[in-house]
């Protein structure tokens, strides 16, 4: 596998799709980044030599977009701001509850996490089903 500035890239795959497995690399980018090496996009990933992956990781370092580490390192910072200053969307993030406005009556369950404690389930016990059943006959 390919590694890109630490991310190991799937061998089996378009090398334009698989730079899109790097944070903040969308397909419009991988396409200027591509153009921008000279690299056929049709490309498979297990085919580019050692010289065109450095050549890659120079061209995403210099071309001015934040990827990876500097990109998800920025979005904590810009979130635990937001928590620090108590901003209600700080507070959403806290809580673990959807930030932008949604409802939370239903759905929201990506950011709420499985249900707890759903619906009650009554469950009769095996005793009591053995024992209703066997009623005593009058003398």
């Amino acid at each position: 596998m390919p590694r890109i500035l630490g991310v190991d890239i799937p061998k089996e795959k378009r090398i334009d799709i698989a730079l899109t497995y790097l944070y903040g690399v969308g397909r419009h980018l991988s396409g200027i980044i591509l153009k921008e090496a000279g690299i056929d996009p049709s490309k498979r990933a297990k085919d580019l030599t050692e010289a065109d992956v450095s050549h890659l990781t120079i061209i995403m370092q210099k071309i001015g977009y934040k990827i990876e580490g500097d990109l998800r390192r920025d979005v904590s910072q810009n979130i635990k701001r937001l928590v620090d200053i108590g901003s209600w969307r700080g507070m959403r993030h806290k809580k673990g509850l959807p930030v932008r406005g949604q409802r939370t009556r239903t759905n929201a369950r990506t950011r709420k996490g499985p249900r707890r404690g759903g619906g009650m389930v009554i469950v009769k016990k095996a005793e009591e089903k053995k024992a209703a059943p066997a009623a005593k006959p009058k003398s």
